[in-house]
């Protein structure tokens, strides 16, 4: 378990109101809870979420929950239960109790029979299409149900026939009656539980009846003694419901919800629902496929939970929906990473270059610091011949003003070894360049104290007799939403509103380069979820699909340099 640095949070509208209902007396002691629905792998949004939920109630002395809502077994699984467990920890979290919304459903129903009993919820034989259509708009009342009027005691006849499984899906639903007229849809006598002959992954096939979330989640605090329940903002307008359903059932205990601005990050997808897409169309190869924004995603691409975490401590705790920068959580991986990240050489599309006058079959062995802002990180030693490999961008036949690398008659710096000068190179027969000859001096070995001329520009190599070969895999946005997608509720809701293929053809075509190149003989045995950081390229980590032992594969965590900021305080 990663130790979580007890930082103290922003002060922020929630902090205010615990703080108060601590000096008052109102809550003894602070129980929050972070309650994914386990129905697909969570995203840097839930970052936020989790972050949150546990540092808050730390700060405060408190505990959090685990609390898994799984309350809609169509779209849920055992494997997302595991991944979420997986990516909390390795976030640095530990939870003081794992729960399942399941766990309580017979204390649900017990409360929904309370409801029909005081006349508060009844049996409704509309289908789905036929309640939408009654519901209304944000301007005009709904409908009342035709079925509204029906006897308490009818009511609970027909909702114990509902759970000995004597309907149909979809052929009866248990409505809260409310009022069909308010303002608020939400309480225009809500679903609140629905026929579902489907298995659920923690009960089995005991219940073929499924209460919705919105019912279902403030029972959950209440029972869990939860004293502050937070969610996002898109959650709002369902509170009154909450707060229904936490009085009309008797709950002992009152949990209240307050809403936070969730987090929204450009050019990332964060809807379960898309994301899910890109999975079943394999356009990724899996939930963990580094372009995803999915924590398990951004774990393999190589982001370090110190830098998440980081990163959503910046953005804080508002109710504003504002739309973050993506560059601001690369930024903070650079931070993380800069002085734990050893520096290494790698070439990514290799030329090889020929040093004519190094003696044949002589090897030298040059000393290299592995981090030059981290002296305690040592140093290495690397390899040196008479064939090396650098960087094709690194020759050019006829270059640009100021181009300071390699060209013929040019002289630069190879990184810890010698000058080299251009002397000739060999094309093949469709014009490119395919071998360089160069000299070297060896008055000009790094480190020697050499002061009798200077060059413009030093390029990294790799040494060609003990090169490894590698992969790196670059990665790019994978899908550009507009604004007002990036910021969709998807989290919670049980609409079966539908996923439109449309936003497949924003796929960017470019998301993923693959290169084959060469790195240093050091990094031959480099582990899975090793990090570096290759000279002038960026950070990259040791890919734990792809990668096997002697033939690394690299994916490209972040980039070397950002022109962003982080703003003043």
């Amino acid at each position: 378990m990663i130790t979580v640095e007890k930082l103290s949070t922003p002060s922020n509208f929630i902090k205010n109101v615990i703080t108060d209902d601590l000096e008052s007396g109102k809550v003894q002691k602070v129980i929050t809870r972070f309650p994914p629905e386990p129905n697909g792998y969570l995203h840097i949004g839930h970052a936020k979420a989790i972050w949150i939920n546990f540092a808050l109630a730390q700060e405060f002395g408190g505990s959090t929950n685990l609390r898994f809502d799984d309350t809609n077994p169509m779209k849920e699984d055992v494997e997302f239960v595991n991944s979420i467990e997986e990516d909390v920890k390795w976030l640095g979290y530990e939870w003081a109790e794992k729960r399942f919304a399941s766990d309580y459903f017979e204390e649900m129903y017990k409360r929904a029979e309370m409801l029909i009993q005081k006349g508060k919820a009844y049996v409704d034989d509309q289908s789905a299409d036929q309640i939408r259509e009654t519901r209304g708009t944000l301007t005009e009342p709904g409908q009342n149900s035709p079925y509204r009027d029906r006897s308490a005691e009818e009511n609970l006849e027909l909702f114990r026939k509902m759970r000995a499984g004597e309907f149909k899906d979809g052929e009866k639903v248990l409505r809260a009656k409310i009022d069909m007229s308010s303002p608020n849809i939400n309480l225009r006598d809500p679903v609140i539980y629905r026929i579902a002959h489907v298995i659920h992954h923690n009960t089995g096939d005991k219940w073929c009846i499924y209460p919705m979330y919105a019912f279902a989640h403030p029972l959950e605090d209440a029972i869990e003694g939860i004293t502050h329940s937070l969610c996002s903002l898109e959650f709002e307008d369902q509170r009154p419901f909450y707060d229904w359903v936490i009085a009309e059932t008797g709950m002992e205990s009152t949990p209240h919800q307050y809403e936070f601005g969730r987090l929204n990050v450009a050019q990332t997808l964060t809807s379960k629902r898309k994301l899910k897409l890109l999975v079943e169309e394999n356009i990724v190869d899996g939930w963990d496929d580094p372009r995803m924004p999915t924590v398990s995603g951004l774990r393999r691409r190589g982001y370090t939970p110190e830098a998440i975490r980081s990163f959503v401590f910046e953005t804080g705790i508002s109710k504003s929906q504002g739309l973050i920068d993506l560059q601001m959580l690369e930024h903070f991986v650079r931070e993380d990473l800069k002085l734990k990240a050893p520096r290494t050489m790698a070439v990514l599309k290799p030329l090889k270059v020929v040093i004519t006058n190094y003696p044949e079959g002589q090897v030298e062995w040059l000393e290299a610091e592995n981090n030059t802002e981290n002296p305690e990180m040592g140093s290495r030693q690397i390899p040196f011949s008479r064939e090396i490999y650098i960087e094709q961008d690194d020759f050019m036949e006829n270059p640009p003003n100021k181009y300071f690398r390699l060209f013929p008659g040019n002289e630069v710096r190879l990184k810890n070894a010698y000058f080299i000068k251009c002397n000739d190179f060999v094309k093949d027969e469709n014009g490119n360049v395919t071998e360089i000859h160069c000299t070297y001096d060896p008055e000009t070995k790094s480190g020697s104290g050499f002061t009798g001329r200077k060059v413009k520009g030093t390029i990294h190599w790799v040494d060609a007799t003990h090169a490894v070969p590698a992969e790196f895999r670059l990665y790019e946005p994978l899908i550009k939403p507009k604004e007002e997608e990036a910021a969709q509720a998807e989290e919670g809701t049980e609409e079966t509103e539908k996923v439109e293929k449309s936003f497949l053809d924003e796929i960017n075509p470019n998301s993923l380069e693959l290169l084959h190149g060469f790195v240093e003989l050091g990094m031959k045995e480099a582990n899975p979820q090793d990090k570096f950081q290759f000279f002038r390229h960026g950070y990259f980590n040791v890919d734990t699909k792809y990668s096997k032992p002697g033939q690394p594969v690299f994916n490209l965590i972040v980039s070397m340099k950002s022109s962003f900021q982080l703003p003043k305080a």
